[in-house]
């Protein structure tokens, strides 16, 4: 062709980000437009886990044959984004040994590496599984940061020449003569956030393709175009934990169904999951019972979750896609599989393609196939090569390098650091100034978060992706205000408090079904260190007229009378239901 074509691609998501990486490496012009931060939707929403195809090797086997040679890439190719802790299906005696059998011949039949364990040998890998469980399957389960990765992915994008416009919504798409010519793109301006575009306007942007890569929300941009795309989302609850329970993917290993895995990611591990169909991805309703049923489902298989604290929780929705003529009524008996609709044949509308359905651990295998039919609308021959050519981050890469001498940092933190940055922690960590821990639950420090905001501006929500930082124990209560203090200089008092506010405000988000024992006290804390202290609240009072009993008045006494509520309060807290009034 006499000119590079231009693609534009809808969606900041794995799948999206994966596309804009496979397409800039094939010598395309790619910009790609996300309506909030990367990982806005469900992809900042998945439990953590890299699947070993495992969990589909029954119900859908061609979803856990691609899960298992994706597995294999994304371990070479993303190595600082990875850790295999392997997994454990764990039979109890009350599950059926013909879908033990079943799943054992399903990962033969896959391909996936599995083995039987006897009672003994499962809990002598994780000693806090229930004394009663009768044996086990291992498989090649691996913990992955999609955060971390979907940056990494970004950076190569944008490496290979890619645009990356986060806050920027596409409004309308511009359609002429039966074919998608361009977009119509809103940029945001709030706190300041960095877009490429000009900040707070609305722009016509004319391309030569348009790659829909929303997920869940591919619904909306095909009615913009005229198309129908039905997708089906599918709501999942998860809950994080303190701390790592265990330290091996745990699936319970019975059909699908709620509550049946927990995945140990960085310090904490992270319960799931529901799956109910909602008719919205945006708007649907958040019950704390979820969060209940989480807890008390998997403390079969793990007894200590019933007494371990829970720090907060989060839904996410699942881009499930089940062609027209199948028709299931149940969202449990959908495949996972994805799907590539090219819309000039189905819907003869030219210029559009969306990809639908799938998994993140699927994303790169994703990404090829639908950049193979792009290249294929513009005559272009091009091999992909992001299955061989490593991930920033990732070359020459080993987490057993001692960093703590050379950068002057404490053990633990240097450790997390270059498990992050990987082979750029050189690049990152070595600076002539301070370097002191900026937040001590993940270990993160100054020289991390101003790496980030040289990314990402003033967003902090953009920076926590990127660094982790308020993602830990106290959910940002000793850190946020740090993060804050670390735009002072190059952005002004009214931003910087925005981005201050939208930071605390995310953070808070989670945490509302998780409102019982020491996760309310610390919930109190750290209202007291931000409202009340700092005043983010803006009340003039500040904070005097706080009644601190109404959140916990410390343990019962002695002189307490046995029938006194000791706690005050129509709270719960320790001993108490966990979701009072």
């Amino acid at each position: 062709m006499a000119s590079t074509p231009h693609v534009a691609i809808i969606g900041g998501g794995s799948t999206g980000i994966g596309i804009a990486r496979d397409l800039s490496m094939r010598g395309f012009d790619v910009t790609l437009f996300e309506q909030g931060n990367l990982t806005h939707g469900t992809t900042g929403r998945m439990h953590g886990l890299l699947h070993s195809g495992g969990r589909y090797a029954v119900s859908d086997q061609a979803s856990a044959t691609e899960c298992i040679e994706e597995n294999r890439v994304l371990r070479d190719i993303a190595s600082h984004c990875v850790e295999m802790t392997g997994g454990l299906f764990v039979k109890r005696p009350e599950d059926t040994e013909e879908y033990f059998e079943k799943k054992l011949r399903g990962c033969e039949e896959c391909g996936i590496p599995a083995e039987i364990l006897s009672r003994e040998e499962a809990r002598s890998m994780e000693p806090h599984l229930a004394t009663d469980i009768d044996k086990a399957i291992s498989v090649p389960d691996g913990a992955v940061d999609p955060f971390r990765l979907v940056v990494a992915n970004a950076a190569s994008a944008q490496e290979h020449g890619a645009r990356i416009e986060t806050h920027s919504t596409v409004t309308d798409l511009l359609v002429e003569a039966g074919e998608v010519v361009g977009l119509e793109v809103e940029h945001d301006s709030g706190s300041g956030k960095r877009v490429h575009g000009t900040e707070g306007t609305v722009e016509e942007v004319r391309v030569d393709y348009v790659v829909n890569a929303t997920g869940a929300w591919a619904g909306r941009i095909g009615d913009m175009a005229g198309v129908d795309i039905e997708v089906r989302p599918s709501k999942g609850v998860m809950t994080i934990m303190n701390v790592r329970q265990v330290d091996t993917v745990i699936n319970r290993c019975r059909p699908k169904g709620d509550a049946d895995i927990i995945v140990p990611h960085e310090t904490t591990a992270i319960l799931g999951t529901t799956d109910e169909e909602v008719a919205d991805p945006e708007d649907y309703p958040e019950e704390g019972w979820e969060v209940d049923l989480m807890i008390e489902a998997l403390s079969e298989l793990v007894p200590m979750l019933e007494e371990a604290r829970t720090i907060r929780s989060f839904w996410g929705v699942r881009p499930l896609y089940e062609p027209p003529e199948v028709g299931s009524d149940d969202p449990t008996d959908i495949t996972r599989d994805y799907f590539l609709l090219d819309h000039e044949e189905r819907d003869g509308l030219g210029g559009m393609t969306s990809i639908v359905g799938g998994k993140f651990t699927t994303y790169r295998m994703m990404g090829e196939e639908i950049s193979d039919h792009v290249c294929a609308q513009f005559g272009v021959d091009a091999d992909c090569r992001t299955a061989e050519v490593p991930l920033p981050g990732s070359e020459d890469f080993s987490v057993l390098r001692d960093y703590m001498d050379e950068f002057g940092l404490r053990s633990p933190i240097g450790r997390r650091s270059v498990e992050r940055l990987g082979s750029r922690a050189d690049e990152v960590l070595k600076t002539d100034g301070p370097n002191p821990t900026v937040c001590n639950c993940e270990g993160v420090t100054r020289a991390e978060v101003q790496d980030a905001i040289s990314q990402s501006g003033s967003d902090l929500n953009a920076v926590r992706i990127r660094t982790r930082a308020s993602m830990g124990n106290c959910q940002g209560g000793f850190c946020c205000h740090r993060l804050a203090g670390e735009l002072h200089g190059e952005y002004d008092e009214a931003t910087t408090r925005a981005a201050w506010d939208e930071l605390l405000q995310e953070r808070w988000k989670g945490q509302r079904h998780a409102l019982w024992g020491e996760q309310l006290s610390q919930a109190m804390l750290n209202h007291a260190l931000h409202a009340t202290t700092q005043n983010r609240d803006n009340d003039p009072a500040d904070g005097a007229d706080v009644d601190f009993a109404a959140f916990d008045d410390g343990p019962p006494t002695a002189e307490a009378a046995p029938d006194t509520d000791s706690q005050g309060t129509g709270v719960a807290t320790d001993g108490g239901d966990r979701h009072g009034d």
